[in-house]
Parts: C-alpha cells; structure tokens; sequence
C-alpha cells in the first residue's frame, strides 16, 4: 500500500553536496560515502551526490523497513562509523510535472555525529534537477511498510 505527503524543499546544512565549504567534506558527505555503499551493492551513480531536504510541515513520518540498510560505515577519518538506512520513494514535483525515482537517505542519529535534522525533514537522494529551488512544492510516496506519514505530528 502507498502512502504520500506533501512536503516543501528546505535550504540545509549544504555538507552533504559539499557547498558548506567544510574542509573536512570538500566534495560533500555524500560523494564521500558513495564508494563504501558501492562496495555494499547499492549503486547510486543516478543520483546527483547531495540531497534534497523535503520539510513536512502537515506530516510525521515513521520508518519502517529499509531496502538497504549499512551498519558502521567507516566513510571519514573525521568521524566515528555510522549506520546508515536507505528507504524508496517516489517524487512527484507538482511545479514540473514529473516524477522521480528516489531514495530516504537517513543516517541513524544514534550514530550521526552531528548536522541533525528537524524532525519534520527528510533527506532524499534522487536524479539531479535543476529546476527545483527552495519553497517548491514536493510530494513523496513510499510502501507503507517502508515510510508510513502520519497527518500532524506524532
């Protein structure tokens, strides 16, 4: 079963594409960590190497089962292991017309050691698109067992 919310592009932290300027990240987190998940069997050579911050403001979110799922992922000298979870999704940009395969890119915050999210945020990895800008409008759609949204919060 399918389920969807309605969500906003919010401006982040910018270390996961690397435009934070972070000498720690020069080329963002993301491209950083692409070769250990590559090694792992999850290839996301069509994603562009950052991501997108979707912010629920009508909507909570829990996570359920993830298609891939990362323990202790050593990808930093800076920083301790994390474990990582990666859950499908679909976009939908109502301004554009389209529609995108994508996925929830969620550092386990147990082992995240910093660049918290709120907690109405989604990070998500999907195809580049250029025509997105911060406010536009975007409607995720997840399995229920993967992503359940919830109207208000919880």
């Amino acid at each position: 079963m399918i389920n969807a919310a309605n969500g906003f592009i919010k401006q982040g932290y910018g270390v996961a594409s690397g435009k934070s300027n972070d000498i720690r990240f020069p080329e963002g987190t993301v491209s950083m960590q692409i070769p250990f998940f590559t090694r792992s069997g999850l290839d996301l050579s069509a994603f562009f190497p950052g991501t997108l911050n979707v912010s629920f403001p009508e909507h909570s979110y829990e996570l359920g089962e993830a298609q891939y799922f990362f323990p202790l992922v050593k990808w930093s000298n800076d920083l301790p292991p994390e474990n990582f979870s990666f859950f499908s999704c679909t976009l939908q940009v109502p301004p554009l017309h389209k529609s995108y395969d994508a996925l929830i890119y969620w550092p386990h915050p147990s082992t995240k050691p910093g660049f918290h999210q709120d907690p109405n945020v989604l990070e998500i990895l999907a195809p580049q698109i250029n025509e997105l800008k911060y406010g536009d409008e975007i409607i995720v759609f997840a399995d229920v067992q993967s992503v359940r949204f919830i109207s208000g919060f919880a």
